[in-house]
């Protein structure tokens, strides 16, 4: 079913991002993962795909287990970098078969090592807007989702930029926005706020990301935009210097809980976990709040 009919008939909720394993003989543990977030009762799963579809067979593979053994409903991303309209078709081809409904849509990241030109790279799908009205025309089954960045895309100019980059991809055919993981809510309200003065009238589901430790923060905080108030990292650092790992872990937990009690409290229709491909904490950060 598409994730905007999904989102009108339950909300709040709650829904799950993975990534596929790299490694074969690490998919039973994955799988034993999401066996353990089924509890959740997630709307809907995401499953990312590498930067230039490097993990795409992985991508097509995980989809079909976790429907197989969890009956999520699935959506994996897809990335226009690298490709062409041939390998779109086919990947689209691959999840319609699988029965999947739902798709995100994303520029997606230069690949490591590469040593070309941006025109190599995005000579067909310079911008998720362009992918965004190619799956829309070709491919109408599908509802397509796009990230949203409340705190703008690194490469943005601008906020005001960036947010007529989102309304772009929603006048292509974008249906529902899921943004990057952030750390104060007063962005996520400010910027739907911002978007619904624009015409952006599509959901708009907050991701969050528990932080487990100092170093996966430090690992995430290098991979995006996001901006950590002064206030949890001396409450961190604090905690760390008192009572180690286990004592950061609480305050990740502690800080993850008021973000989706707020979130949900405001009227945000549900929220979307980074999981890490972890279980633990997704399920104490959850727990009683749905």
């Amino acid at each position: 079913m598409q994730i905007p009919q999904l989102i009108t008939e339950r909300s709040p909720f709650v829904s799950l991002e993975f990534f596929p394993p790299k490694k074969q003989e690490e998919w039973p543990g994955f799988l034993e993962v999401a066996q353990e977030l089924k509890q959740l009762q997630p709307l809907f799963a995401s499953v990312t795909y590498g930067a230039g579809g490097s993990t795409q067979s992985n991508t097509l593979e995980i989809c079909e287990q976790l429907i197989a053994t969890c009956g999520f409903e699935i959506m994996p991303h897809l990335t226009g970098v690298a490709a062409d309209k041939d390998k779109i078709d086919g990947f689209l081809g691959a999840i319609k078969a699988m029965g999947i409904s739902n798709v995100l849509a994303l520029r997606g990241d230069r690949p490591a090592g590469f040593t070309g030109t941006d025109a190599e790279l995005f000579s067909t799908f310079p911008h998720a807007s362009n992918l965004v009205a190619y799956i829309h025309d070709h491919h109408p089954q599908l509802a397509i989702g796009v990230a949203g960045f409340p705190e703008a895309h690194a490469e943005a100019p601008s906020f005001a930029a960036d947010l007529a980059v989102m309304q772009r991809k929603v006048e292509c055919g974008a249906d529902f926005i899921i943004t990057q993981l952030y750390f104060d809510n007063r962005v996520y309200f400010d910027y739907v706020e911002r978007l619904r003065a624009q015409g952006v009238s599509v959901p708009v589901v907050p991701g969050i990301l528990p932080i487990r430790s100092l170093a996966s923060l430090r690992f995430v905080l290098e991979m995006c935009n996001a901006r950590v108030p002064g206030r949890l990292i001396n409450s961190l650092m604090k905690a760390h210097e008192q009572g180690g790992a286990s004592a950061v872990y609480e305050i990740g937990v502690a800080h993850a809980r008021a973000q989706v009690k707020e979130l949900l409290d405001g009227g945000a229709p549900g929220v979307h976990l980074y999981t890490l491909n972890k279980a633990d904490m997704c399920l104490a950060v959850m727990d009683g709040l749905l």
